[in-house]
């Protein structure tokens, strides 16, 4: 039996995710049929594909009546029905997260926070901390929006023990500080005595939206032979600081308590330009100790006519060189990322909008 394209990319070490779930793919055993056949080891879940799956099937709402029955507002009613999918998911990923030797390196299943609180600390420390709680599995990430007040609970969530994935990230900069934030997190763990062996983490670089605004500005600026390769250059980037951050003294000691690196997630990973191959941000990206976590059709297209190699390092000094020419140029890659940030918010907001306001007409 040949092996799957997808699952030739572990022999380069980069785990492949899927940016999917809903009730039909767990019940019909086709996640399942993934995990071991396409080497799947992991998945992740965003508003907006909570309110695809609940809104186009009647898969929920038998659930939905009854919860509708309680005092619950529409949005713990909507929490409800998520966490017990991702309890499912995570009790088929448990095989890839026990596995002997890498226990906890995979099998996670992210569940998101409320996009309605990405500006709110507070309020997102409390949900990630019932969210935690509700799921109750080890593989199970809270997924927190990587912005500023995001970075605050972000590094409360890991000196609390809580695995996080850290979402909408689209600036080096911003990356950075998301690293610093874990370590500051398990420092601040280690400092009290308690064990930081058992925590994950991954930082979700977003790709081609950053594309899909900047490759614009290129054309604008006489620019047009970067088009569709500035998220690339910028992924690459991220990979450098990435092994520099967590080859440091300083993580050395945490490492030494069994602390293992927060490893970055390659996100937005579906190419949305017809004029490049859908499966480039796959391919160009494949490398060491990285996730890439992608949509279904994308999958299915990597498994068709993918190009499996590690290229995650290749020709780093000319992703160097597109960023430099970018700036030169005048193009401001930090209010790129501000804006980016922003939409995304509102990307999440809105259908989740739409899923409370579903769960309403059907109460």
């Amino acid at each position: 039996m040949v092996t799957s394209k997808v699952k030739q990319i572990h022999d380069f070490g980069q785990s492949i995710w899927l940016d999917f779930i809903d009730r039909k793919i767990i019940f019909s055993g086709e996640l399942k049929k993934l995990i071991e056949e396409d080497g799947l080891r992991g998945v992740t879940s965003n508003p907006a594909i909570f309110e695809k799956a609940i809104s186009s099937s009647s898969d929920y709402d038998e659930d939905i009546a009854q919860l509708s029955k309680s005092d619950k507002t529409n949005e713990e009613i909507f929490f409800s029905i998520a966490v017990e999918d991702i309890k499912l998911a995570c009790d088929l990923l448990a095989p890839v997260y026990n596995e002997e030797g890498v226990v906890g390196a995979d099998g996670y299943v992210s569940l998101e926070v409320s996009p309605f609180l990405a500006l709110d600390t507070q309020a997102t420390i409390k949900q990630a901390r019932e969210l935690w709680r509700q799921v109750g599995k080890e593989n199970v990430m809270i997924k927190i929006p990587g912005t500023e007040s995001g970075l605050i609970a972000f590094e409360t969530a890991i000196s609390e023990g809580i695995n996080v994935n850290v979402t909408l990230l689209f600036s080096l900069d911003r990356y950075k500080a998301v690293a610093e934030a874990y370590i500051s997190g398990l420092e601040k763990r280690a400092a009290d005595g308690l064990p930081v062996d058992h925590i994950s983490s991954v930082a979700s670089f977003f790709l081609s939206r950053i594309d899909i605004l900047v490759d614009p500005f290129l054309d604008q600026k006489g620019l047009g032979d970067l088009r569709g390769q500035v998220a690339i250059a910028s992924a690459k980037t991220a990979y450098q600081i990435y092994k520099r951050m967590f080859s440091t003294d300083r993580w050395k000691k945490l490492a030494e308590k069994g602390a293992v690196p927060q490893r970055l997630l390659w996100a937005s990973t579906s190419s949305k330009d017809p004029a490049f191959k859908d499966t480039r941000y796959i391919e160009a990206l494949i490398g060491p100790d990285t996730v890439n976590t992608i949509p279904m059709e994308t999958l299915q297209a990597f498994r068709d006519h993918g190009d499996p190699a590690s290229r995650l390092e290749e020709d780093i000094d000319g992703a160097a060189g597109i960023l430099e020419r970018i700036k030169v140029a005048g193009i401001d890659m930090d209010a790129v990322a501000t804006q980016l940030e922003e939409e995304g918010i509102d990307k999440f907001s809105k259908p989740f909008q739409q899923l409370l306001d579903a769960i309403e007409r059907q109460k």
